[in-house]
Protein backbone atom coordinates (compact mmCIF):
# COMPACT_ATOMS: atom_id res chain seq x y z
CA UNK A 1 0.00 0.00 0.00
CA UNK A 2 3.10 2.04 -0.13
CA UNK A 3 2.01 5.49 -2.38
CA UNK A 4 -1.36 5.24 -1.66
CA UNK A 5 -3.37 7.78 -0.04
CA UNK A 6 -5.87 7.08 2.82
CA UNK A 7 -8.93 8.28 1.02
CA UNK A 8 -10.86 11.26 3.10
CA UNK A 9 -13.65 10.07 5.35
CA UNK A 10 -15.15 14.14 5.41
CA UNK A 11 -18.08 15.61 3.58
CA UNK A 12 -16.87 17.45 0.42
CA UNK A 13 -17.81 21.47 1.67
CA UNK A 14 -18.79 20.98 5.47
CA UNK A 15 -16.71 21.50 8.03
CA UNK A 16 -14.63 19.26 9.96
CA UNK A 17 -14.91 17.89 13.81
CA UNK A 18 -11.80 19.35 15.05
CA UNK A 19 -12.72 22.81 12.71
CA UNK A 20 -16.05 22.88 15.12
CA UNK A 21 -14.83 22.09 18.10
CA UNK A 22 -11.58 24.20 17.99
CA UNK A 23 -13.72 27.16 16.81
CA UNK A 24 -16.14 26.59 19.80
CA UNK A 25 -13.21 26.90 22.31
CA UNK A 26 -11.99 30.10 20.54
CA UNK A 27 -15.90 31.42 20.36
CA UNK A 28 -15.72 31.32 24.31
CA UNK A 29 -12.27 32.72 24.78
CA UNK A 30 -13.37 35.52 22.51
CA UNK A 31 -16.48 35.87 24.10
CA UNK A 32 -14.67 36.16 27.83
CA UNK A 33 -11.94 38.39 26.10
CA UNK A 34 -15.14 41.06 25.26
CA UNK A 35 -16.24 41.02 28.36
CA UNK A 36 -13.02 41.76 30.48
CA UNK A 37 -11.62 44.16 27.68
CA UNK A 38 -10.95 47.65 28.51
CA UNK A 39 -11.16 48.96 24.84
CA UNK A 40 -10.21 52.93 23.96
CA UNK A 41 -12.22 52.86 20.86
CA UNK A 42 -15.73 54.64 21.29
CA UNK A 43 -17.54 52.19 19.00
CA UNK A 44 -16.87 49.82 21.24
CA UNK A 45 -17.08 51.67 24.97
CA UNK A 46 -20.54 50.76 25.75
CA UNK A 47 -21.50 48.17 22.98
CA UNK A 48 -22.66 44.43 24.56
CA UNK A 49 -21.13 41.81 21.93
CA UNK A 50 -22.35 38.45 21.86
CA UNK A 51 -19.77 35.65 19.77
CA UNK A 52 -22.52 33.54 18.13
CA UNK A 53 -19.89 31.74 16.05
CA UNK A 54 -16.51 31.23 14.95
CA UNK A 55 -15.69 29.54 11.41
CA UNK A 56 -12.19 28.60 11.06
CA UNK A 57 -10.55 27.81 7.78
CA UNK A 58 -9.56 24.34 6.73
CA UNK A 59 -5.99 25.54 7.33
CA UNK A 60 -6.98 27.05 10.59
CA UNK A 61 -5.09 30.18 9.77
CA UNK A 62 -8.11 32.06 9.67
CA UNK A 63 -11.21 32.56 11.59
CA UNK A 64 -14.33 34.35 10.60
CA UNK A 65 -15.78 35.59 14.18
CA UNK A 66 -20.01 36.21 14.27
CA UNK A 67 -21.03 38.55 16.39
CA UNK A 68 -24.51 40.60 17.72
CA UNK A 69 -24.45 43.74 19.58
CA UNK A 70 -27.16 43.01 22.38
CA UNK A 71 -30.34 45.26 22.25
CA UNK A 72 -29.24 45.96 18.49
CA UNK A 73 -26.69 48.17 17.36
CA UNK A 74 -24.80 49.74 14.51
CA UNK A 75 -22.34 48.05 12.19
CA UNK A 76 -19.80 50.28 13.84
CA UNK A 77 -18.88 47.76 16.21
CA UNK A 78 -17.94 45.13 13.59
CA UNK A 79 -15.59 47.96 11.81
CA UNK A 80 -13.87 48.81 15.61
CA UNK A 81 -13.61 45.23 15.98
CA UNK A 82 -11.97 44.63 12.53
CA UNK A 83 -9.51 47.46 13.55
CA UNK A 84 -9.29 45.99 17.22
CA UNK A 85 -8.02 42.50 15.43
CA UNK A 86 -4.84 42.35 16.34
CA UNK A 87 -5.36 42.85 19.62
CA UNK A 88 -7.93 40.19 20.17
CA UNK A 89 -5.41 37.58 18.31
CA UNK A 90 -2.66 38.32 20.81
CA UNK A 91 -4.79 38.10 23.78
CA UNK A 92 -6.50 35.07 21.99
CA UNK A 93 -3.08 33.92 21.87
CA UNK A 94 -2.37 33.35 25.44
CA UNK A 95 -6.02 32.31 26.28
CA UNK A 96 -6.20 29.66 23.93
CA UNK A 97 -3.49 26.56 23.32
CA UNK A 98 -2.86 26.48 19.52
CA UNK A 99 0.39 25.97 17.55
CA UNK A 100 -0.94 28.94 15.54
CA UNK A 101 -3.44 32.03 16.42
CA UNK A 102 -5.72 32.33 13.78
CA UNK A 103 -6.09 35.68 11.88
CA UNK A 104 -9.44 37.12 13.07
CA UNK A 105 -11.99 38.68 10.94
CA UNK A 106 -15.51 39.98 12.69
CA UNK A 107 -18.80 39.90 10.92
CA UNK A 108 -22.21 40.61 11.50
CA UNK A 109 -24.66 37.42 12.30
CA UNK A 110 -27.44 37.95 10.22
CA UNK A 111 -29.08 34.44 11.08
CA UNK A 112 -31.03 35.95 13.65
CA UNK A 113 -32.50 38.69 10.81
CA UNK A 114 -33.49 35.20 8.72
CA UNK A 115 -35.28 33.71 11.09
CA UNK A 116 -37.34 36.64 11.55
CA UNK A 117 -38.08 36.84 7.59
CA UNK A 118 -39.13 33.35 7.60
CA UNK A 119 -41.38 33.60 10.58
CA UNK A 120 -42.64 36.93 8.70
CA UNK A 121 -43.70 34.31 6.09
CA UNK A 122 -44.96 31.85 7.98
CA UNK A 123 -47.23 34.17 9.56
CA UNK A 124 -48.89 34.80 6.00
CA UNK A 125 -52.50 34.61 5.81
CA UNK A 126 -52.27 32.37 2.86
CA UNK A 127 -49.17 30.19 4.42
CA UNK A 128 -51.18 29.65 7.40
CA UNK A 129 -54.41 28.75 5.73
CA UNK A 130 -52.29 25.63 3.69
CA UNK A 131 -49.87 24.95 7.08
CA UNK A 132 -53.52 24.45 9.15
CA UNK A 133 -54.78 22.82 6.05
CA UNK A 134 -51.80 20.27 5.85
CA UNK A 135 -51.97 19.39 9.04
CA UNK A 136 -55.74 18.94 8.96
CA UNK A 137 -55.07 16.11 6.29
CA UNK A 138 -51.93 14.13 7.97
CA UNK A 139 -49.34 16.49 7.04
CA UNK A 140 -47.24 14.16 5.55
CA UNK A 141 -48.19 15.34 1.68
CA UNK A 142 -48.65 11.68 0.44
CA UNK A 143 -52.46 12.29 -0.56
CA UNK A 144 -55.22 10.05 1.32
Amino acid sequence: MSGQTKPSRRRAGGPSQRQLRVGEELRHALARILARARLDDPALADTSLTVTEVRLSPDFKAATVFVVPLGGGSTDSIAALNRAAGYFRGRLAREVTLRHCPRLAFAADRSFDHVDRVQAILDRPHVRQDLESGAEDGGDGDGP
